[in-house]
């Protein structure tokens, strides 16, 4: 009787126990008609009368081997979802810098299949600040290890993390870590990108014309990426001007935005009446010593070879060189990224 059911959920294109419960009354008939299942009259009863908790019961195992030998934790994950409180984009009526809105950048190509790079990307909600961090593929653990690197990055301390409900931040790795550095945890609501604008804005303005759609992988363009971002950091974050909204309002069937002038990260910390001098002293002495020429020298460098690892369309695949460990390349990144400012500081600080 097993393999009939087998059968008829193969044939129902793998729906869920519910609905298969509906489907069989039909599809069975329609198996027997056409010659592709024989059972006796017990086998066809009881196949009618089964209940949606015993078929997923009793095709537990074929579903694990159709996902590839995977079972997925949704129970788990969404346990830990619920623990974590929802933040609107109406919820964050300006506050501090720390406060920062992550989100992760898939670079498959037009394909999800395999492992392949991902880009953290860390947004200060307050200075519209940009951290990127490339990670070698989607994993807790090594967002982890970005968190930590980021820190060091941001001329702050980070006090909060607004993640979406994906499952590589709503984990048993991720939000314990972030409590115990006392970094206030919310998430978004699902499929409601908007909560997390700014964050979203960024992966476009910022992440996607950088490095495009093509397909990366591998520790070795992880580090080119890596260089990329430790560079862009520095152009993105001191140069280049946003703009913010001040006001929103209705004037009957129209939306009304109004925005500050556009300003840089660096300027909007500048003028923040909650940072302390030293940061902005630090701010200030680092700016003097960017050229942004430089800068954009650097980055186009660091594209033009990540260009070569892609095909013509951005799909194919390049060999790299002998693998390394991801979370060993992970726990490089904020060093990649200090090197690259303190070699502006040694070089035009004086």
């Amino acid at each position: 009787m097993r393999d009939a059911l087998i059968a008829l959920w193969e044939a129902s294109d793998r729906v869920c126990g519910k609905r298969l419960v509906s489907m069989i009354p039909v599809l069975l008939p329609a198996l027997e008609r056409h010659g592709r299942l024989k059972p006796t009259s017990a086998e066809r009863a009881l196949l009618t009368t089964l209940s949606a908790a015993t078929i997923d019961r009793m095709l537990i195992d074929v579903k694990i081997a159709a996902a590839g030998g995977r079972r997925r934790r949704v129970g788990f994950y969404s346990a830990i979802r619920r623990e974590v409180p929802i933040r609107t984009f109406n919820d964050w009526a300006n506050p501090p810098p720390g406060f920062c809105e992550i989100d992760m950048v898939a670079h498959g190509g037009t394909s999800v299949a395999g492992s392949f790079i991902q880009t953290l990307t860390m947004v200060d909600i307050a200075t519209g600040w940009t951290e990127c961090l490339p990670l070698v593929t989607r994993d807790g653990s090594l967002v982890v290890e970005a968190m930590k690197r980021a820190q060091g990055l941001f001329p702050w301390v980070i006090c909060g993390a607004d993640f979406d409900n994906d499952s590589a931040f709503m984990n048993d790795v991720v939000v314990p870590w972030c409590r115990a550095q006392k970094i206030e945890v919310t998430r978004s609501r699902a499929y409601k990108k908007n909560d997390q604008a700014f964050v979203e804005q960024k992966n476009g303005a910022v992440v996607r014309r950088l490095v495009g759609y093509g397909r990366f992988d591998g520790v070795e363009t992880a580090r080119v990426m890596a260089r990329l971002y430790a560079a862009a950091r520095l152009l993105v974050n001191f140069f280049q001007p946003s703009f913010k909204l001040k006001e929103k309002r209705r004037e009957g069937a129209k939306i009304i935005k109004r925005y500050h002038p556009p300003a840089t990260p660096y300027e909007r910390a500048l003028g923040h009446p909650k940072l302390p001098s030293a940061v902005k002293r630090r701010l200030r002495h680092t700016y003097r010593t960017l050229d942004p020429i430089q800068l954009l020298a650097t980055i186009r460098t660091a594209q033009e070879e990540l260009g070569e690892r892609i095909g013509k369309r951005g799909l194919a695949k390049v060999p790299t060189v002998s693998p390394a460990d991801p979370l060993s390349f992970a726990r490089s990144l904020g060093t990649a990224a200090k090197t690259a400012e303190e070699s502006w500081l040694r070089k035009f600080g004086q």
